[in-house]
């Protein structure tokens, strides 16, 4: 059974009696086709309506939607001869970060993403996408390796944000996620991030600091969720939707303020309707970001990346 929003329940209406024709149809043999076509149309067109005005609220629930690809969907369509890698060499091996080596298209390249899971298990495996210290601290090692074996970098970001419990920051959370921006900052190979769904706070940014960001059409990224912002700024949680219209966390107000350089369209009613189709979108555009970058060295690109973040402050104080 398909999951739908609360946002949805008009088209969950009309898809459910879809079903349920269809289901007369196997049963008594009646015909119902052309009533069955009429729905689906109706269906559709409410469908490309509802999609045309979401709010920033709505587009953060599609974000979190939870059938939506997660990172590693990514991971096995995108990525032949994948070899995972684990541990941060000092404390353990932190599973909401997945990181490893493969082939992106032919060319070797090191692979980094923050993991939601698909089922209860599997989040609780990956903590929600959380990640802690030592998730950090693996994505930076993996990022130096490829800076020594010139492997290219591709990131696939969708977290609430880091971990926030005391064990994290006894182990030095803040400055693990501080390394890790730098490790991106410094790498001298080309890096692509791509935000599949939520792009939270710095537990984002720690694995995005790259040569091009790309955004899925109905993904968000911003400093702070809008539950989080709405907690603080009105001690009240139930004014998410109105942090989320002022924190300007979707793609197009991210693109304006050119804090992201591309958006990937989604198909309509969200990438959860055709991951396929978004998979291969996905593909299309993080090569055509990376294709440029393959004929640089690692000085210009360590420059060209440096001034891209400084223009981003820059902008932000005007």
């Amino acid at each position: 059974m398909r999951h739908f929003l609360d946002f949805e329940k008009p088209i969950a209406e009309l898809e459910g009696k879809i079903e349920e024709l269809r289901r007369t149809t196997d049963a008594g043999g009646i015909d119902v086709a052309e009533e069955v076509a009429r729905l689906r149309d109706k269906a559709q067109s409410l469908l490309r309506t509802t999609y045309a005005k979401l709010s920033p609220w709505q587009k953060t629930l599609v974000a979190r939607h939870p059938e939506r690809p997660k990172c590693l969907d990514y991971v096995r369509d995108l990525i032949t001869e994948w070899t995972p890698l684990a541990g941060d060499r000092a404390f353990a091996d932190d599973a909401a970060v997945v990181g490893g080596l493969g082939r992106f298209r032919g060319r070797a390249v090191a692979v980094l993403g923050t993991e939601k899971g698909h089922d209860t298990e599997s989040r609780v495996r990956h903590n929600f996408g959380m990640a802690r210290p030592e998730g950090y601290r693996k994505a930076r090692r993996i990022m130096e390796l490829a800076g020594r074996f010139g492997l290219p970098i591709l990131s696939f970001v969708d977290t609430a944000g880091a971990f926030p419990g005391v064990e994290a920051e006894e182990r030095g959370q803040a400055e693990a996620i501080a390394r890790s921006i730098e490790a991106c900052l410094d790498a001298p190979v080309p890096f692509v991030a791509t935000i599949i769904g939520e792009g939270g706070s710095g537990g984002a940014i720690a694995l995005a600091a790259a040569d091009r960001i790309l955004m899925l059409e109905h993904s968000i990224y911003s400093v702070i969720s809008p539950e989080g912002c709405a907690s603080i700024l009105w001690r009240d949680a139930a004014e998410a939707s109105t942090a989320a219209e002022a924190l300007k966390l979707t793609a197009e107000d991210l693109l304006r303020l050119n804090l992201v350089d591309a958006v990937v369209p989604e198909p309509l009613g969200g990438a959860h309707r055709d991951a396929a189709h978004t998979l291969e979108a996905v593909s299309a555009q993080v090569w055509d970001a990376l294709e440029p970058l393959l004929a640089l060295d690692g000085a210009t690109l360590r420059a060209r990346r440096r001034e891209k973040f400084l223009e981003m402050g820059r902008h932000a104080m005007t």
